[in-house]
């Protein structure tokens, strides 16, 4: 049974700041707290909404990722040191919520992939997840929401 409704928008190609990276499947918890600190740092004020992370899968041994760790911000933001000016693309996307500790994502990540293929479409990119609750500031893993985000045509 699946558990996750899965809702089609359309959405406007947003600026980002992120810092880039491979990252060990293990180190990612590590690895983002000081990705998102330099982002925010160099996009002050301009933040325009909550932290996102896209994660492409690279092959190997350890298992890794290729991480973008960012936020929007209101207007193009000069990227500094390892903060680049980047964009999410705009244009459809399946859209799925995800309530409970992030190593349950995957469990989302498959529901928008079945939901493609029940709708003949295809994915136009990698997906991103949108973090709403900060696991610092609330501790309690069943409460942590994901709204994860997959373009596609």
């Amino acid at each position: 049974m699946n558990m996750y409704e899965i809702e089609s928008k359309t959405l406007s190609e947003q600026p980002t700041v992120v810092v880039r990276g491979r990252v060990k499947v293990s180190d990612i918890g590590d690895w983002l707290g000081p990705a998102y600190a330099a982002a925010a740092r160099v996009a002050g004020a301009a933040i325009a909404g909550l932290p996102f992370g896209r994660y492409q899968v690279v092959e190997g041994d350890p298992p890794a990722f290729d991480v973008e760790a960012g936020f929007p911000v209101a207007t193009f933001v000069e990227g500094s040191g390892e903060v680049e000016a980047a964009k999410l693309p705009g244009g459809l996307v399946a859209v799925t919520w995800h309530r409970g500790p992030y190593d349950g994502l995957e469990l989302a990540h498959k529901a928008l992939t079945s939901w493609l293929r029940q709708h003949g479409a295809r994915a136009a990119g990698e997906p991103w997840e949108v973090y709403y609750t900060d696991p610092m500031t609330d501790p309690d893993p069943m409460a942590w929401r994901t709204e994860v985000i997959q373009p596609y045509s």
